[in-house]
């Protein structure tokens, strides 16, 4: 069945006005699919921005981008109008490092990294992999400071660090994020793992109540930002919060990363979102405002409307 003209020329204006595309069941932030998930999760990790399309809201293109692309499969991934692959294939090339090279990202190069593996984790180690050979613990820190390890071979990207007599191999990306890690194995009654005391780690998001958050408004120590959309802002607002729309977004990014950030939404589940993705990206003093505009009606200004 031939692509719809139509049709055929929004797919090439994306791939024109984007050059990384994902299509893709759901959202990034709601996949809809397992293998969705999978490739998101995997760009997330390398790209701060891409374009996204959901196919279930679009049935239209959920049929034709599969002719478009000669392929019958749910997620595709394009970069630079090319079609890259479905989640195997850009699961497979994450695993090599090619994909890196694909999306042209960058790595931070590590002339040596150091990694402690204590005596206790490195007898649990011993357990695992009983026989040498190419077989090593592989180790992945995320963009998050999710730490993943499994058993598998050397790769030749790999940094193939050795501690305690057990070799771990750490993939390029994850390299920079590694640096310094002290991998221990934990023994708490009956449960036992082992535990990343990760120095790169950036501080966990604190919790401000709000009549916390007032004390530091009314000292000008704070910056806040309100993540709501603008039809929300309209109903309830803080004085003093920003929007954290473009304009807000460009103010944040120019402050320096010890600068004390507040963010707030209509109860503190959304700002808690925008909070973490602001920590992974370096700020070391970052608040969420429990409860959010509404509890800040409730316990500090009772003006200000609930909704």
């Amino acid at each position: 069945m031939a692509l719809d003209p139509e049709l055929r020329s929004e797919l090439d204006q994306l791939m024109n006005d984007h050059r990384v595309v994902l299509f893709m069941k759901g959202t990034p932030r709601a996949p809809q699919c397992g293998f969705s998930a999978r490739v998101v999760g995997i760009l997330d990790d390398l790209l701060e921005d891409y374009r996204t399309i959901d196919v279930l809201s679009r049935p239209e293109i959920r049929n034709g981008i599969k002719e478009y692309s000669n392929w019958p499969t749910i997620p595709q991934l394009y970069v630079n109008g090319e079609f890259v692959g479905g989640c195997d294939i850009v699961q497979e090339l994450a695993s090599s490092g090619e994909l890196v090279q694909t999306l042209g990202v960058e790595i931070l190069e590590v002339e040596e990294l150091l990694l402690t593996v204590t005596d206790a984790a490195a007898e649990a180690f011993r357990e695992v992999v009983r026989q040498p050979g190419d077989e090593v613990i592989r180790l992945s820190v995320s963009k998050r400071f999710q730490h993943d390890m499994e058993i598998g071979p050397r790769r030749d990207s790999d940094f193939v660090v050795e501690s305690n007599g057990i070799a771990i191999a750490i993939d390029r990306m994850s390299a920079s994020r590694a640096n310094g890690l002290t991998i221990d194995y934990v023994k708490r009654g009956l449960d036992a793992g082992f535990s990343m005391d990760n120095p790169n780690e950036p501080a966990e998001v604190r919790e401000m109540t709000p009549k916390e958050l007032k004390s530091a408004m009314d000292e000008d120590r704070i910056q806040l930002f309100d993540v709501r959309p603008e039809e929300e802002r309209r109903i309830a607002s803080i004085a003093g919060a920003r929007s954290l729309d473009a304009e807000g977004l460009q103010y944040l990014q120019s402050l320096g990363k010890d600068t004390e950030i507040v963010f707030h939404c209509h109860q503190g589940i959304r700002s808690m979102e925008a909070a973490e993705h602001f920590r992974v990206e370096g700020f070391t003093r970052v608040y969420n405002l429990r409860g959010g505009i509404d509890a800040w009606s409730c316990e500090v200004d009772a003006s200000v409307p609930r909704y």
